[in-house]
């Protein structure tokens, strides 16, 4: 649902409890291990924490401010890993605040961790030789006259662990409805897992994503939820009434991805909302659905309805349909034909064999 809002406040989902953190999510199917992060340090601007982790030296995370020696920088896998060596580098890729008083720590449960390592010159080294970890914790000793930077973490590990390929973090503002904490905090964690592969389902060659989404809950918004420039915001209400559906953020969260020109774009409706719940019903939570009535349903009625018919079509005629709608549609160069390039038959002569399959 494309729209704006502008945010009253918002704060950072940054120190929640390890061990809190180890949940029972939905995860992006992969041969590795997923991995979370979190802080008790606030972020600077687009330098957002999972940038220590994704494999860029580059990119970094900062904090807004000076880091002190109760803050804590904890990634946390989704299971224990055997880790051969572990390396953490800290300061701007220019030069400065590298971390000197500091020391990084592991963790086999999530909750004790032991020294693993002294930061010398800016980086720590570890050669653990098949240590089972959890958890890496980065720690400074002392407080410091400058931001905590963290450059890089690398793990050589077995089962490798995945590096954040689209980094995100998103900013939460529930100051209508602080009772929402927990359950928003749950959402952004969900939306965070999704991000890599709502950015893969839609991604698109030059095309980078956003790093930065917000999300807020508001008592004055009447609808569900919607997103627009970057930011998502939803009903109170209905998520108060409806707490188990976070499928809805994750809908929201793919038209953040989207990023389509609003501004004189041919785009249908039918078919932003359509790819919306293809991505959240057909790659989030598949089987969850519903019943699609065939004497009512077309191709164009939008969001579940025209994802199941997206659906039909990507399985039967093309695995890469939605991805080539979307590029399509991210440039603004989509047209009706585009069903019949891509399939061989116009988009009413899929709908007719589509709906022959429903049944009566």
């Amino acid at each position: 649902m494309p729209g704006m809002f502008r945010p009253l406040f918002a704060f950072w989902l940054l120190c929640l409890p390890v061990a809190a953190l180890a949940d029972t999510e939905k995860k992006p199917a992969s041969s590795s291990v997923s991995a979370i992060v979190s802080t008790t340090l606030s972020t600077d601007g687009e330098h957002i924490r999972q940038l220590a982790f994704d494999g860029d030296p580059k990119t970094f995370f900062a904090s807004e401010k000076n880091a002190g020696s109760k803050d804590r920088f904890t990634l946390l896998f989704d299971k224990p890993v055997a880790v051969q060596a572990l390396t953490v580098t800290t300061g701007r890729p220019a030069g400065g605040d590298k971390l000197e008083a500091g020391i990084v720590e592991g963790s086999a449960d999530g909750k004790k961790f032991e020294e693993l390592a002294k930061f010398i010159g800016g980086e720590a080294h570890a050669k653990l030789e098949g240590r089972t970890i959890l958890a890496i914790r980065i720690k400074p000793l002392a407080d410091l006259k400058y931001p905590l930077i963290i450059r890089e973490i690398a793990i050589a590990s077995n089962p490798t662990v995945a590096i954040f390929k689209y980094p995100v973090e998103f900013i939460v503002d529930v100051r209508d409805a602080p009772e929402m904490k927990e359950w928003t905090d749950k959402a952004v964690r969900i939306c965070e897992r999704q991000y890599a592969m709502i950015n893969e389902e839609q991604k698109s060659e030059g095309f980078t994503p956003r790093r930065v989404v917000r999300m807020k809950l508001s008592k004055g918004y009447r609808g569900v939820a919607m997103a627009g420039g970057g930011r998502i915001t939803g009903a109170v209400k209905y998520f108060k009434d409806h707490p188990n559906d976070f499928g809805a953020m994750v809908h929201e969260t793919v038209h953040i991805v989207q990023s389509y020109n609003g501004r004189g774009n041919p785009n249908p409706g039918w078919l932003v909302e359509g790819i919306a719940d293809y991505v959240r019903f057909f790659k989030y939570e598949p089987g969850k659905l519903g019943p699609i009535n065939p004497k009512r349903s077309h191709y164009d009625g939008s969001y579940r309805v025209t994802a199941a018919f997206l659906a039909y079509v990507t399985e039967k005629y093309d695995k890469q349909l939605v991805r080539k709608l979307n590029k399509m549609m991210r440039e603004g160069k989509y047209k009706e034909e585009a069903f019949k390039t891509l399939t061989g038959k116009t988009v009413q002569e899929l709908d007719k064999e589509w709906r022959a399959t429903l049944g009566s």
